[in-house]
């Protein structure tokens, strides 16, 4: 069945890079601690994931966040200093070359093509021409709003001049997905790049169709 939506969201790290739980994992690892702490605390422990939550929106900046996750470490039997730890983390992120590609192409096709990140700090992005390769760079840091917030993803929608109901999210997280599709769009967990972009060509309009902009509604 042909796919009627013409607009793609891309996640950042774990979409258009390798994963981030790995990453994570191999930090836990270099500070000689279970190598699944560091997403244990951001995820379950209060003060951690408010920490984060702070920094993806913007309220406090990395070294704020690296000195306050450091001492949560710290409160649960880890040696380790604050500073360089979200760059120790993002020195483990490398390009996905194939979903990069897969941008291309899209935007190639003829589909609106944007990218909706949580921050991860200024040093994740570099190597990327993210103007270049997007129609709408959205960046949580720079809108206040964090996903899975609604708010995110009509931001996202805005930006890049497209409606909802027209726009597929590719992210690695379920619960992205599942807000996503709170507010209208459809959603692909990403997992490897020939999976995504086979069930993208399933739920897109076919190639060079040109998307409805949000102010021709």
């Amino acid at each position: 069945m042909t796919g009627t939506r013409n607009a793609v969201l891309f996640d950042f790290g774990g979409v258009l890079t390798t994963s981030v739980v790995t990453a994570f994992e191999e930090v836990g690892r270099q500070l000689g601690t279970d190598p699944r702490l560091p997403l244990r605390l951001l995820g379950t422990d209060e003060r951690s994931s408010t920490l984060l939550v702070a920094h993806e929106e913007g309220r406090i900046g990395e070294r704020e966040f690296e000195e306050g996750f450091a001492a949560r470490l710290r409160a649960h039997g880890v040696t380790v200093e604050g500073e360089g730890l979200v760059s120790r983390m993002q020195a483990l992120l490398s390009p996905d070359a194939d979903m990069i590609a897969l941008v291309a192409e899209l935007r190639a096709d003829g589909h609106r093509v944007g990218l909706l990140s949580n921050s991860l700090g200024d040093d994740c992005y570099r190597g990327f021409d993210l103007p270049a390769m997007f129609d709408a760079v959205t960046v949580s840091r720079d809108i206040g709003v964090r996903k899975p917030s609604r708010r995110a993803y009509q931001a996202a929608c805005e930006r890049l001049g497209v409606r909802p109901e027209d726009t597929v999210m590719v992210d690695d997280l379920q619960q992205n997905i599942a807000a996503a599709h709170r507010i209208g769009l459809s959603g692909v967990v990403h997992r490897e790049a020939a999976t995504t972009a086979r069930e993208l060509r399933e739920l897109l309009a076919p190639a060079g169709r040109r998307p409805v902009s949000s102010t021709e509604q």
